[in-house]
């Protein structure tokens, strides 16, 4: 089964891919808000028992997308682009940008690459799990805004079961119904595509895209948003795999619409230099630190921490 195709989660099993409530754009309908924010709920409040209730229907003709990495990473970047990517733009994006901001996305974007291939690899062992820890929001249930940090820890292999620890920050509505600091079992998952997996991909960034674009087809309003928000699901996880990780972003310099956003500023309220389809409206913008060039996550929701930690319940020791 190839990396992008469409998978079934198990019932009882945390959901592959969380995502928030969208909002209204124009190619946006209702039932699909309605099943956007169902399914984020259940996925960030659900523990570790009974199968979860049935949610309706994506809108027809709208493949889902199926999780590259844990929930957590896809926290960080996809459910960000799943948030607008799912309607804002039209199959005429790509040609809204010009032809000189594009070749300065390709600049930063190799810029980017450049950085991240000289971070150091390190030796990844299955008994390992990844750990991220982001930071988000979304609509309260009654109304305001829930401010969350979640840290996760996935299986290397996915051969165990994983842990996710959230709390929300003072004031969210949410914490009127439920406990600030919730623990939950994130169970062992065929569904979720793991690090092993990943790091079996190709690194050539012409094989890669190429890869992405043949198990993509047929998703998204376009085909290059489609292989936009893959590319996203990857970043996180694929921070800690160098030669991957510059991979991507090569690959991502080919997608036709890509542009730079100035000063743009992730969920945590750190500003940086963006990428985005276009900067347009509330687009999902990938952040990165300035002078490092460091992956700090999106405008919708921050990458705080990513590594590989011995046990969950454990930091990581070392980047």
């Amino acid at each position: 089964m190839s990396f992008f195709s469409r998978r079934q989660p198990r019932a009882g099993h945390e959901d592959s891919v969380p995502v928030p409530p969208a909002p209204r754009y124009r190619d946006l309908s209702a039932d699909r808000q309605s099943f956007l924010k169902e399914r984020f709920m259940q996925q960030i409040t659900r523990e570790s028992a009974p199968a979860p209730p049935p949610v309706p229907p994506a809108r027809p003709g709208r493949q889902r997308r199926t999780a590259l990495v844990a929930a957590p990473a896809l926290l960080v970047a996809a459910v960000a682009t799943a948030v607008s990517l799912t309607g804002v733009f039209g199959d005429s994006a790509a040609t809204t940008v010009s032809a000189a901001d594009h070749h300065e996305a390709r600049r930063l974007l190799d810029r980017i690459a450049l950085v991240a291939a000289e971070r150091p690899a390190r030796t990844v062992r299955d008994e390992h799990y990844v750990y991220t820890k982001i930071k988000g929001s979304w609509p309260g249930p009654k109304g305001g805004t829930d401010v969350f940090v979640r840290e996760d820890w996935i299986a290397v292999n996915g051969e165990r079961n994983g842990l996710a620890l959230q709390v929300f920050e003072p004031g969210s509505p949410s914490l009127d119904f439920r406990s600030q600091d919730r623990k939950m079992v994130l169970h062992k998952d065929p569904n979720v595509t793991t690090y092993r997996e990943l790091e079996a991909l190709p690194t050539a960034p012409d094989t890669l895209l190429k890869k992405i674009q043949r198990d993509t087809g047929g998703q998204g309003p376009t085909h290059d948003e489609a292989v936009f928000e893959a590319i996203a699901e990857m970043l996180p996880q694929s921070t800690l795999r160098p030669e991957l990780n510059a991979a991507l972003y090569r690959a991502t310099a080919r997608i036709p619409g890509v542009v730079v956003k100035q000063d743009a500023v992730d969920a945590a309220g750190r500003h940086g230099v963006g990428l985005a389809f276009h900067t347009d409206g509330d687009s999902v913008v990938w952040v990165f630190d300035k002078d490092r060039l460091t992956y700090l996550g999106t405008n919708k929701v921050a990458l705080l921490d990513v590594g590989i930690a011995d046990a969950t319940d454990q930091r990581p020791l070392s980047r």
